[in-house]
């Protein structure tokens, strides 16, 4: 049997792409069926120097698969594998880069080169799974802010970036920056030209030159969820919400929303970006598996950003199988609270369409209490704790 696809999807919609002047931002972070995916908020001990930040991350890793900070930027990354050799030994993960880069940059921009410099650095590799079976690759990004949008796509140390300024954009888990190139590793076109990739004649595409020659089934099965993904924001383009990004990121028949024997949607993200630097950026996450079965929660920046622990998973200090050597020797229980709920209610008997239907109606509110705000109805600090609100609420329900 061909192997199902493993790969995440980020999408953005910048006018006149989207309905209204807003930057619309959407991921769904495909993962291990087991794995749980947390949320965390705050900010780092180094205050003076990082940024407040929301990330939803697998439990058992520091870094994350998506997020935001207090600036309005968000970044979500994508596996990928190249003609340059993955590193299995230890170094940043590329969700510890996604972490990194929100942490430290206050626009896309910036976080892109918070990254590349980090990977000029330290370089990419290591565990990527919580499992003693080695799985690494290399990763591609999708950066946004209130303004623009860039894709990043990387090779080991080397890089080329592609700057989106208008319209939809997606990317999966394969190079698409083809000549329209506008930022890239200095060293680049010489890397190509040493190892007989690129003549150094004619256009340079970078993923023509650094596609591999003979990609993992992954990643050539999951073409058609990129393909997929274009078509359904094409399809929108011009009306894009957040609810229309909930939507496709909801598509289970262009696999976007993945439920295959091994990986799954573990974790989804929309974000809304108004241009308007005095309205404040919503985020919207799930912290539960399948958003075509989830409720997509908002959170908003405030200056009082509190961790909920109901999505925060339980700890296990020094003893933890990923901090022990060798690592990955046994598992632990990393399930939160609002994983557990959800997971209990959509395995009940009672589970079914009026269970969809009110989890929907307890997001519709949400949603309504948010376009109020951003046409200046309400006011944003009234919605602070809106994300601890329905978060309470949904496992009220659940119960």
């Amino acid at each position: 049997m061909a192997e199902l696809p493993r790969s995440c999807d980020c999408f953005v919609s910048l006018p006149p792409g989207s309905k209204e002047d807003y930057v619309i931002f959407g991921k769904n972070s495909d993962r291990p069926r087991d794995e749980v995916q947390e949320l965390v908020c705050g900010q780092t001990i180094d205050a003076e120097h990082t940024h407040a930040v929301v990330l939803s991350r697998p439990a058992w890793l520091w870094g994350a698969e998506m997020g935001a900070n207090e600036h309005g930027v968000c970044i979500g990354n994508e596996a990928v594998w190249t003609k340059e050799p993955v590193d299995p030994e230890e170094a940043l993960l590329g969700m510890d880069l996604v972490r990194l880069g929100l942490e430290r940059g206050d626009s896309a921009w910036a976080a892109l080169n918070v990254i590349t410099s980090l990977l000029e650095q330290h370089g990419q590799g290591g565990a990527c799974r919580e499992t003693a079976e080695p799985f690494s690759y290399h990763n591609t990004f999708l950066l946004v802010d209130r303004q623009e949008a860039w894709v990043l796509e990387t090779a080991g140390k080397l890089w080329a970036a592609q700057k989106v300024t208008e319209g939809v954009k997606n990317i999966s888990n394969q190079l698409t920056i083809g000549t329209e190139i506008c930022a890239e590793h200095p060293e680049l076109r010489a890397v190509a030209q040493a190892q007989g990739w690129w003549s150094g004649e004619g256009d340079f595409s970078f993923s023509a030159v650094f596609s591999p020659d003979n990609p993992p089934a992954r990643m050539e099965m999951a073409k058609q969820r990129y393909m997929g993904g274009t078509a359904l924001l094409q399809q929108h383009n011009g009306s894009v919400t957040a609810e229309v990004m909930m939507s496709i990121l909801r598509d289970k028949a262009s696999g976007i929303c993945m439920d295959s024997e091994g990986f799954c949607t573990t974790g989804s993200m929309v974000s809304i970006l108004p241009r308007n630097p005095d309205m404040p950026c919503v985020h919207f996450f799930t912290a539960t598996p399948d958003p075509s079965r989830s409720v997509f929660k908002p959170f908003i920046f405030s200056e009082s950003v509190r961790s909920v622990n109901m999505v925060m998973s339980p700890q296990y200090g020094p003893g933890d199988p990923v901090r022990t050597q060798p690592r990955f020797q046994h598992q632990v229980d990393r399930k939160h609270e609002l994983y557990k709920a959800h997971q209990t209610a959509l395995t009940s008997p009672d589970a079914g369409v009026s269970l969809q239907e009110t989890m929907r109606y307890l997001e519709s509110q949400c949603l309504e209490e948010i376009e109020a705000m951003l046409r200046g109805e309400i006011q944003g600090q009234e919605l602070g704790d809106l994300f601890f609100d329905c978060v309470d609420a949904e496992i009220k329900f659940y119960q």
